[in-house]
């Protein structure tokens, strides 16, 4: 798993997989998942601090789960 931030444009982006994407699916104006064939493979989320999403408050809860 992978999770980058861009400050400058409010951008964050975390990876799950480095399998290629199959399908993307938009959740809205600022979330999109992008899926491959085993399932989830990224979510980047535009505005992400500016919505709430960044910092990960509760991120090592998070990181157990994902790996």
């Amino acid at each position: 798993m992978r999770i980058e931030y861009d400050e400058h444009d409010d951008i964050l982006h975390i990876e799950f997989s480095k399998d290629p994407i199959v399908k993307d699916v938009s959740h809205g104006w600022n979330v999109n998942t992008g899926y491959s064939a085993k399932g989830i493979a990224e979510i980047t989320i535009l505005d992400a601090r500016a919505k709430g999403y960044w910092p990960l408050e509760n991120i090592k809860d998070l990181l157990p789960r994902a790996a």
